[in-house]
């Protein structure tokens, strides 16, 4: 991620993001493999059951948080 401020990544919007959605595709992605989507307070909900309607929501993550994992400031938890 660089330096610039999140945008949210619904649709038409430019608020700053606050919540990352880690996701991932089974029939494209390996297992591990994360994409992300950045979500404001607003959209967080609805990007949310977006993925999880289609099985590929894996994580919600406050953006703050996921930036310490991305270095490595913070342990990843556990895959179930």
């Amino acid at each position: 991620m660089s330096d610039e401020t999140p945008i949210c990544s619904a649709k038409g919007c430019r608020a700053t993001a606050a919540w990352v959605l880690a996701w991932n595709n089974p029939k494209v992605h390996t297992p591990e493999r994360r994409k992300t989507w950045l979500a404001c307070e607003e959209h967080r909900e609805h990007l949310s059951q977006f993925l999880g309607m289609r099985g590929f929501l894996k994580d919600v993550v406050p953006f703050g948080d996921w930036q310490e994992r991305e270095r490595g400031g913070a342990e990843t938890p556990p895959s179930a």
